[in-house]
């Protein structure tokens, strides 16, 4: 069973950039899409970017399109968030998630299709 790891989390001043990384125990989701969600407490867990495979296709949400780049390193078992310009509104718990199976219709917006998720990483944004 893949077991993927947030890390990089903390709490940072509002206009600051942070990284999280996403370290997965085997090197198999080097096949999967893979995807960056976070949740605060009370709200449904909210898409913010997925990559494909191969690093060629990504999709942003539109709250963080142009401040949120997803990215997957050569050897292809670690993906990153990086997070520019950083505002209070973006405090969360931080997941990363993947799946072996493209999401079905192409819904890489839809937590539901992914089967493997981190614990989460808190980021707190202060202003």
């Amino acid at each position: 069973h893949v077991s993927l790891l947030e890390s990089g989390g903390g709490l940072v001043q509002a206009g600051d950039s942070l990284r999280l990384s996403c370290s997965a125990s085997e090197p198999t989701i080097s096949t999967w899409g893979m995807a960056w969600f976070r949740q605060v407490p009370g709200k449904e867990r909210e898409f913010l970017c997925a990559i494909n495979w191969s690093g060629s296709r990504t999709y942003y949400a539109d709250s963080v399109k142009g401040r949120f780049t997803i990215s997957r390193d050569g050897a292809k078992n670690t993906i990153f968030l990086e997070m520019n310009s950083l505002i209070r509104e973006d405090t969360a718990v931080y997941y990363c998630a993947g799946d072996d199976l493209p999401p079905v219709g192409g819904d890489w917006y839809n937590p539901k299709q992914y089967d493997y998720w981190g614990q989460g990483t808190q980021v707190t944004v202060s202003s």
